[in-house]
């Protein structure tokens, strides 16, 4: 199992920090870190700038969003930050959700997947640098009855296949991700839960396409908090669980609701949901239970750290992403560190 870092979102003051983070993972050798996008700082900025300032890790987009981009401008983006980085890039995408799709992009967040689907294949036959010409239902290239042509990409990619990874969280998402993309990016992930929550959705996307898990990369990204007091530890990531059970969409639409209530908390997630959309945010975090947060994160020693990747390792995860938690730049660093150490106590390394 390999490792990977998570520096979520540019900014909030943080930056230099995290240009050590990622300087720290490259140097203790960490297989790749990812940026994140939402409605603030973009993934291939950051990651063009962690790639220019590091020498062995894979940089990826975890993830750039579908409805920020057309497929043909991601294909671009991807071969020219492959080729910058010397190989080093892997596609990470997700429809991200119908807040952010409607409200910050102005696209309708409708037939997500079929979108998916389709944005995938554009992009497959961009990046192979055929001339590209597409007939779908959410894209059609060349326009009919105009100037336009079938176009070549120009640039070429260090690398013929670059590693195309999709957000995925709900059964028929989690299906298709395993038919069409090379790995899946997973949230909110319980060792004892991957087989249901996630895994089989994904094998039976895979034999769709006549493949097997092998060779595919299970992600699932997991704080890691360091410490000996357990609950405490669990307390700093309620605000942050309850975001996301909470507050991550609307009370119709929400993913990660209705993961929490699909892993056995439905009487948690309504409460969490309901006092987050109230404006009761404190409320919400308090209505997280313990459980929960302790089953999707590291937290505790380094020794109580390394058995939980075993099981991750025993559940099926390929590469363990890890987001340090601190206040501080040394106490991220000291979480870095950590999680190279209990791979190595593992025996996964």
């Amino acid at each position: 199992m390999r490792l990977g870092i998570n520096l979520g979102y540019w900014g909030a003051g943080m930056d230099g920090d995290n240009l050590a983070v990622a300087q720290e993972a490259d140097r203790l050798g960490y297989d790749v870190c990812w940026a994140a996008e939402a409605y603030g700082s973009d993934a291939p900025t950051v990651l063009s700038w962690v790639a220019a300032r590091t020498e062995r890790i894979d940089v990826g987009s975890a993830i750039m969003q579908i409805p920020a981009r057309q497929p043909a401008m991601t294909a671009m983006t991807a071969a020219t930050l492959d080729s910058l980085s010397g190989g080093r890039f892997r596609l990470g995408l997700g429809v991200s959700g119908p807040q952010v799709s409607e409200g910050w992009y102005g696209v309708r967040f409708d037939k997500p997947l079929a979108r998916t689907r389709e944005y995938v294949e554009i992009i497959r036959r961009a990046m192979s640098r055929e001339r590209l010409s597409f007939e779908g239902e959410h894209w059609t290239l060349p326009l009919p009855g105009g100037p336009g042509k079938p176009l070549k990409l120009t640039v070429h990619p260090e690398r013929e296949h670059i590693p195309l990874y999709i957000a995925a969280i709900g059964p028929r998402n989690l299906e298709q991700t395993g038919e069409i993309a090379d790995g899946a990016l997973l949230l909110f992930c319980a060792a004892d839960q991957l087989e249901d929550t996630a895994l089989r959705h994904l094998r039976a996307g895979r034999l769709r396409a006549g493949k097997t898990l092998e060779g595919f990369d299970v992600c699932p990204t997991l704080p890691l908090a360091l410490g000996d007091d357990i609950p405490a530890l669990a307390d700093q990531l309620r605000p942050y669980t309850a975001l996301y059970v909470g507050g991550m969409g609307s009370r119709r639409q929400n993913f990660y609701n209705q993961l929490a209530r699909r892993m056995g908390y439905e009487k948690e997630a309504a409460e969490i949901q309901d006092k987050y959309l109230s404006g009761d945010k404190a409320g919400a975090a308090a209505a997280v239970p313990h459980r929960l947060i302790d089953s999707i994160a590291l937290l505790g020693s380094v020794e109580r750290i390394a058995e939980r990747m075993q099981a991750y390792a025993e559940a099926g995860v390929t590469t363990l992403t890890l987001s340090p938690a601190g206040f501080t730049l040394d106490e991220r660093i000291a979480a870095l560190r950590a999680g190279t150490e209990a791979l190595e106590r593992s025996g996964l390394a």
